[in-house]
């Protein structure tokens, strides 16, 4: 059986929230960047911003030539389906996976003895500041 192409090329993540989660990442992001990192033109890249403002997701402030973004805290998602929850999460992991993740070492091997590389208990995260966590709800 010969490989089927794909009828169209798309993402999980779309260029808002990209967008969204570098400007969370770097407030003082250049828009130059925001496109090459997008692999967009300038125009569309300030096209989504222009967007994102518009909707409240972030605002704009400009510090001599440069402009500083604050995204706004405590947004929801617009489509229905998720529009209870905020987007805060989401934007922290598309934040986090810009970091580098640390890989075990041969130390960690021998401080657990098994040979497994056991994670330290983590406290959850906090996220930055601005964006608080949102508050988990009991499930049945």
């Amino acid at each position: 059986m010969e490989p089927v192409e794909p009828r169209t090329s798309w993402t999980f993540v779309t260029q808002h929230a990209r967008i969204l989660a570098m400007i969370l990442g770097d407030p003082e992001i250049r828009l130059r960047d925001l496109a090459e990192n997008c692999r967009l033109t300038e125009r569309a890249a300030q096209a989504i911003v222009t967007d994102l403002e518009t909707a409240g997701y972030l605002t704009r402030v400009r510090h001599g030539r440069r402009n500083h973004y604050e995204v706004t805290p405590g947004t929801l998602f617009r489509h229905p389906a998720e529009g209870h929850h905020e987007i805060a999460d989401l934007l922290q992991l598309l934040v986090d996976l810009d970091q580098p993740t640390p890989r075990p070492t041969a130390d960690d091997h021998r401080k657990h003895g098994d040979g497994s590389a056991h994670s330290e208990a983590r406290t959850p995260p906090t996220g930055p500041p601005d964006l608080p966590s949102r508050q988990r709800r009991d499930r049945p």
